[in-house]
């Protein structure tokens, strides 16, 4: 018998690549228990292909990004989480059932690119934050091309996702907080487009549909750019 060799430890683990039964229980209590505290107004939606591999490119404002952002459609979207999340056996299984794997930040994680790809080669939505961490109300930060290179291997399209407001729940209390996603139209990569004019035009896409102080270093479109 041929011994498998693993070459990270997250290879031993299980990821699953469809919606599992508890994550569909925890979307379901996710909607329920927000639902008195947000009002979630979702724009573009047709924007979204119902299926194939895609790209979701959000900007990154606070934790609660992806409650929102997994409300506001039907397919379920995979996450790359911070791998101190991970470090709670308990926690983990939950995060690996509701689609999450773990990413060392600060460094060159091959192994989250590749297993970003299986969910890409899967035909699943891959939701990707390109600034790498949050903004924290600074506006938008230079993105990384993570998501521009996986597209681009995966011949598959972005649709940048705006996400407006999660930096104001629990501020106005008992009153709901107004959370709005806009779902942009899918951006296809070009023929030998390299992965930073890909990201480029995400991020100046995206950029326009924030409030102009969310917008940060995309604010101002460069003259003859696209």
């Amino acid at each position: 018998m041929t011994e498998v060799t693993f070459l990270d430890p997250r290879d031993k683990l299980h990821f699953s690549f469809h919606t599992t039964p508890f994550r569909k229980f925890v979307v379901f209590t996710l909607g329920t228990l927000f639902k008195p505290i947000m009002k979630l107004d979702v724009q573009g939606a047709e924007n979204l292909p119902a299926d194939g591999a895609v790209v979701l490119a959000a900007n990154h404002v606070t934790n609660f990004d992806v409650i929102p952002m997994q409300l506001s459609i039907p397919r379920p979207i995979f996450f790359m989480a911070k791998s101190g999340l991970f470090k709670f056996p308990v926690f983990e299984a939950a995060l690996r059932n509701l689609g999450a794997f773990p990413v060392y930040r600060g460094e060159k994680d091959d192994w989250a690119l590749r297993h970003a790809a299986r969910v890409l080669e899967n035909k699943q939505t891959l939701g990707m934050f390109p600034e790498g961490t949050r903004s924290k109300g600074s506006g938008l930060r230079v993105a990384k091309t993570g998501s521009a290179r996986l597209a681009l291997d995966a011949n598959c399209p972005i649709v940048p996702m705006a996400v407006i407001g999660t930096d104001n729940f629990f501020k106005r209390f008992p009153h709901r907080t107004l959370v709005t996603i806009k779902l942009l139209p899918p951006i296809l990569p070009k023929p030998a487009e390299t992965p930073l004019a890909l990201m480029d035009r995400v991020m100046f896409a995206l950029a326009k549909e924030l409030p102009e102080p969310m917008r940060g270093v995309y604010a101002e479109v460069p003259k003859g750019f696209g």
